[in-house]
């Protein structure tokens, strides 16, 4: 795409701003449509299709946000002078076209959309069935504030596909795809990842850990383990996995307190063999697994260590390389597990539910990347950039 000028870019966000905040009932409406069609048996997904005031007011931030940031195209990264008389700069570039499939979810549409643009993207846009007519409207208010702007609409598309035609597309598409993200489950992933051509960049699962080590300030522990499992169940920052260490002081007492917080607070348990002595009726697991899955519900699996190493090899083996938490009032083994830890976000004494572009201060997010190239973490508008270098010279040849 042609590159545009910040000025004309921050122009069409801010009449993005004012599309939404006048049209907010016609998106409401195509919402409820929406939630009268989706099954509820799956609380996350409802949950994450809900579209109401507060989260337009939060659409709307999240497009103002981004239109008061830094125009992240062309910026210098590094300069040299060679002996030879070349010049050469580094500078950030877009990368070009960028399709981003999601499951639910509509104001990935706002998120997405507004990143991608600014950082001067085309952006294919492959939302759920599930979210089908609020993703419509919202890509119908891109499309006017683009026209408003005298600019092509092909810069947002939204595309109406089944999973077989999506399967056909990613093996033949009729545009040049720079990368692709997935954002959802583990099957999306997969799917994504076995049919595209060009880079996929991984996000989304969480499957996150927290240990509970010996030094850990208990009533601290407990108030991070709930604000991470239930603070929103439907997250990929949520809490799945709690490694509690068995040299912490009143290691049986600890496990009772934290089952009867956990059955007040409505989360079923289940728990390894170690614990399963201590906590005689709850379920054990019933097997390997279950250490490796996301759950997305109000669900969660106490297991025990003998110490900070172990905790290290189990949550390296299983997690989704998202989040993992350490509980401890000792400095030094909280940097030897974050420095240890293949995650994209570790963490002392705090809840995993931080991992999040507007919690980590980055404003909106694409994504969570768990991929190591060319990001990890919080994909915001600074990491939807590649580079180019420009190098200028006066008839130099190479000898």
């Amino acid at each position: 795409m042609k590159l545009l000028n910040t000025e004309l870019k921050n122009k069409v966000l801010a009449d993005m701003e004012r599309i939404l905040d006048e049209n907010r009932e016609e998106l409401l409406k195509a919402n409820q449509k929406d939630l009268d069609a989706f099954n509820r048996d799956d609380q996350a997904l409802y949950d994450r299709l809900v579209v109401n005031q507060k989260k337009v007011d939060q659409m709307i931030q999240a497009v103002k946000e981004v239109r008061l940031q830094e125009d992240p195209v062309n910026q210098e990264i590094s300069t040299r002078n060679l002996d030879n008389g070349l010049k050469i700069i580094n500078k950030t570039a877009p990368f070009g076209t960028i399709m981003i499939i999601y499951e639910s979810r509509p104001d990935v549409t706002v998120e997405a959309a507004v990143l991608a643009f600014k950082a001067n993207n085309k952006i294919l846009l492959k939302g759920g069935k599930e979210a089908y007519h609020s993703n419509k409207v919202l890509v119908k208010f891109w499309h006017r504030a683009l026209e408003e702007n005298h600019l092509p609409t092909d810069f947002i598309q939204f595309l109406e596909m089944d999973r077989t035609q999506t399967q056909e597309f990613l093996k033949n598409p009729d545009q040049d795809l720079d990368l692709i993200v997935p954002r959802g489950g583990e099957r999306l992933i997969a799917f994504v990842k076995e049919h595209a051509k060009c880079a996929v960049l991984v996000s989304g699962r969480g499957n996150n850990f927290l240990y509970v080590h010996k030094e850990a300030d208990w009533k601290k522990s407990l108030e991070v383990i709930v604000n991470a499992k239930t603070h929103k169940i439907s997250a990929c920052n949520a809490l799945d996995k709690i490694l509690v260490d068995s040299g912490i002081d009143g290691y049986e007492d600890k496990l009772k307190e934290l089952k009867e917080l956990f059955s007040e607070k409505g989360v079923s348990i289940l728990v390894d063999e170690k614990v399963k002595t201590v906590l005689t009726e709850e379920d054990i697991i019933p097997n390997a697994s279950v250490w490796q899955e996301e759950f997305l519900a109000m669900k969660c699996v106490i297991g025990s260590v003998t110490g900070l190493d172990e905790a290290i090899e189990k949550i390296n083996t299983n997690s989704g390389g998202h989040s993992a938490t350490i509980m401890t009032q000792n400095d030094s083994i909280a940097q030897t597990f974050m420095e240890n830890v293949d995650c994209a976000a570790v963490y002392q004494n705090a809840s995993t539910r931080f991992t999040d572009g507007g919690q980590m201060g980055v404003g909106a997010e694409l994504a969570i990347s768990t991929d190591k190239l060319h990001h990890r973490g919080p994909l915001g508008l600074k990491q939807l950039v590649t580079n180019k270098y420009y190098v200028f010279g006066n008839g130099q040849v190479r000898v």
